[in-house]
């Protein structure tokens, strides 16, 4: 994540700038594995575009109105997630450069949205919406398809899926540099215990002006005790 190694060619293809069938013709002819999993990311774009025109309903509508949970209204834990201040760092620096760039990386969009819904127990609509209201790239098929398949409405087999924060801060983001880019209040905590300050000796958490974790409410916040 901290190397952003992405073609940030998402905006362009969404504005119709460029084509997505000049970019999937040029990376099949290049046999590099980075070519090729460009080439796959295209096909889950193309995807669903197909699965909105099969059901236009994608923003607003659950796929699997089965899955579609007893979500619970928090005004303020939604607000805190849009502000960046979850307590949660990696979830924090996601939320934070979709405000400053327009953009987030593909990695914390998956984290971020399973933290609003999984974690929280939230409607993925609001969390839609939210991005829909920032994203440069914020199409509806991609957008909403990939909102559905983290909350678990969507066409996917597996609707229980979870994304334990810290797991995934620790494989993506080893060092914490990408944390430490977008929440400058942990700019002093070295390393990967960025990643789960409420760990921090009582002296340092009680130096930082950075909120404790917010309460789960879905899966007794075992990702807290990992």
């Amino acid at each position: 994540m901290a190397a952003d190694n992405t073609s940030r060619l998402s905006a362009y293809l969404r504005f119709g700038c460029l084509s997505p069938l000049e970019l999937a013709l040029a990376a099949k002819s290049d046999d590099s594995p980075g070519a090729q999993a460009y080439l796959r990311q295209l096909c889950w774009r193309d995807f669903y575009y197909q699965v909105t025109s099969a059901f236009p309903k994608i923003s607003t509508q659950a796929m699997r109105p089965k899955a579609d949970l007893d979500w619970r209204q928090d005004e303020d834990a939604l607000q805190h997630w849009k502000d960046g201040l979850t307590g949660v760092p990696i979830v924090d620096a996601g939320m934070r450069q979709l405000r400053a760039e327009g953009f987030m990386h593909n990695r914390a969009r998956l984290i971020t949205a399973a933290f609003l819904t999984k974690h929280l127990g939230i409607d993925w609509r609001p969390g839609l919406q939210w991005f829909f209201r920032w994203l440069l790239d914020g199409d509806v098929p991609n957008n909403s398809g990939n909102w559905q398949w983290t909350a678990g409405t969507g066409n996917d087999t597996r609707p229980y899926r979870r994304f334990n924060p810290i797991r995934q801060a620790q494989r993506f983001d080893p060092e914490g540099v990408y944390v430490r880019r977008y929440v400058p209040e942990l700019k002093d905590v070295a390393g990967g215990a960025v990643h789960q300050p409420w760990r921090l000796a009582e002296p340092v958490r009680r130096g930082l002006d950075y909120p404790g974790p917010l309460e789960s409410h879905r899966d007794e916040a075992v990702w807290l005790r990992d």
